[in-house]
C-alpha cells in the first residue's frame, strides 16, 4: 500500500507559479511511475503529467506542455509539479498517483491516489 500526500496548492493570480509536492510513504517509491491528474468542477479527471520510475521519461498533456514540469527525487520519495504561467483554466483539484505497471497517460493505469490539493488561478 502506497500512501500519497499532496501539498503546495493555493490561490494564485494568472501568470503566477506554484509548486506541488507529493510525498509517498513507500520505501520502494522508485518502483513506481508517478503521475499528476486534475479535476475541475463538473469535469472529468484529466491527465496532466507523468514521470517514469527513473525520471528518465516524462509525459505531458498538450494544455500544460511548456508551462509545467514534473520531476522526482527518489531519495526523498517525492514527486513535484512546477507550474508556471498559470491560467484560470488550470483551476482544479490536483491529484498525485502511483503506477506499478508503467503507467503514463491513463488514470486506470494507476494503483494509488492522494487526496488532492486545490489550485485556484484568478484572472
Amino acid at each position: 500500500q502506497v500512501h500519497l500526500v499532496e501539498s503546495g496548492g493555493g490561490l494564485v493570480q494568472a501568470g503566477g507559479s506554484l509548486r506541488l509536492s507529493c510525498a509517498a510513504s513507500e520505501r520502494t517509491f522508485n518502483n513506481y511511475n508517478m503521475g499528476w491528474f486534475r479535476q475541475a468542477p463538473g469535469k472529468e479527471r484529466e491527465f496532466v503529467a507523468a514521470i517514469s520510475w527513473s525520471g528518465g521519461s516524462t509525459y505531458y498533456a498538450g494544455s500544460v506542455k511548456g508551462r509545467f514540469t514534473i520531476s522526482r527525487d527518489n531519495t526523498k520519495t517525492t514527486v513535484y509539479l512546477q507550474m508556471n504561467s498559470l491560467k484560470p483554466e488550470d483551476t482544479a483539484v490536483y491529484y498525485c498517483a502511483a503506477s506499478s505497471a508503467g503507467g503514463s497517460y491513463y488514470y486506470w493505469e494507476y494503483d494509488y491516489w492522494g487526496q488532492g490539493t486545490q489550485v485556484t488561478v484568478s484572472s
